[in-house]
């Protein structure tokens, strides 16, 4: 078996990388992007790059593992990434917070173009002790908006998937000695 590393800062390229919705850590944008896979085949005149087998790709904070990430890129510059796996999945630090978010789904799609993140089938999204689950999970980090799908006429006694979400209560601001109220 064939493995190969590759180190890429190519500009054109980072946008796609970027899969850090929630105010991803910045710094991470001037970090330099590093894949592993098995195999790797490259298309100039279409701008599409295909990284397949266990890959990993990492830049600063941000890990994003799948067996294959296809990257393409249109004449603006911008790029469209795309990674399946069973599941795909990213994890990054958020910018100003000891908290990572972590994304999971059998197909991860990030427009660069758009700035919008969406995860296809066993969605899943989870922040500290937060979570939401759906079919369909979309981010757009422009507008801060978030759109989770279910499975269409999914109930709890057949096989599909219905939103769920775990919303953790916020930590009062309290004095650790006391536990009374901070004013």
């Amino acid at each position: 078996m064939k493995f190969v590393v590759i180190r890429l800062v190519p500009i054109a390229l980072l946008p796609c990388l970027m899969l850090g919705p929630v105010h991803a850590e910045r710094s991470d944008r001037e970090k330099p992007v590093n894949i592993e896979a098995d195999r790797m085949s490259l298309d100039d005149l279409r701008k599409e790059s295909i990284f397949e087998g266990n890959v990993v790709l990492t830049q600063g904070t941000l890990t994003l593992k799948a067996d294959r990430i296809t990257v393409k890129q249109d004449q603006q510059g911008f790029s469209l990434g795309i990674a399946l796996g069973k599941p795909a999945s990213f994890r990054q630090k958020r910018e100003g917070a000891d908290e990572f978010i972590e994304g999971f789904g059998d197909r991860v799609e990030y427009d660069g173009k758009g700035e919008k993140v969406q995860l296809f089938t066993n969605a899943r999204i989870k922040r500290g002790e937060d979570e939401v689950k759906g079919d369909y999970i979309s981010y757009n980090s422009v507008t801060e908006f978030y759109e989770v799908i279910g499975t269409k006429g999914a109930t709890t006694a057949n096989s599909g998937q219905r939103v769920k979400a775990v919303i953790q209560p916020k930590k009062k601001n309290t004095d650790p000695v006391s536990g009374a109220p901070k004013q």
